[in-house]
């Protein structure tokens, strides 16, 4: 008898766009729907997004952060502040939440956003691990939101430089979390064969 197809784990996906103007209604907050828009093409998994739009302080960002992983969220993703301006204070609150540091992430965002920009070094990006969350900083504009999510491609399609998301799924199956499964042409999962579930 064959075994009936796997259903995909659901996914709880916190949203945070950290921003004074876009908070206080000045102009047209662009994170949220960025992030909602390149998760629902990239994943296969049923998703339930948890949004919040919040200014730049740090004590605020920080409780927001906290409050979407004790609300069960097994991924949050920020987008702003995290440039050198003063009010740029999102890694603060990032890592003063932190239970451990994953370096990696940003590390190769600044080098998919150095193909693009010198000014790149200047953004300060992070991820931390904050219970069974991963809790990932990207940059504030849309463009660059899904540059460093879903990496660059050559002309022919071939991935020139992987974005970062492709090792989101298997670190989130390495702290607990649900197995997030990808569409490979907008971002082609990576996970050691051992770790690979049959197709759902």
């Amino acid at each position: 008898m064959s075994t009936p197809p796997r259903t995909p784990d659901p996914v709880r996906i916190g949203i945070v766009s950290v921003s004074d103007r876009a908070s206080s209604g000045v102009y047209e907050d662009k994170g949220l729907p960025a992030l909602q828009e390149w998760l629902g093409r990239a994943l296969k998994n049923p998703l339930r997004f948890e949004p919040r739009l919040i200014p730049d302080e740090q004590d605020r960002i920080s409780a927001t952060l906290i409050a979407l992983v004790d609300a069960g969220c097994d991924l949050v993703l920020t987008t702003g502040g995290t440039g050198p301006a003063p009010r740029d204070v999102t890694p603060e609150a990032t890592l003063a939440v932190a239970h451990k540091v994953m370096p990696g992430f940003g590390e190769q965002m600044r080098q998919i956003s150095l193909r693009f920009v010198p000014t790149a070094i200047l953004s300060r990006q992070c991820a931390v691990i904050r219970n069974k969350c991963l809790i990932i900083n990207l940059p504030g504009q849309p463009k660059s939101i899904q540059e460093t999510l879903e990496g660059l491609r050559g002309q022919n399609g071939e991935v020139i430089v992987s974005g970062i998301f492709a090792a989101v799924p298997y670190c989130v199956d390495l702290i607990g979390g649900p197995y997030i499964e990808t569409h490979d042409a907008v971002c082609k999962a990576f996970r050691p064969k051992s770790a690979i579930r049959p197709a759902s």
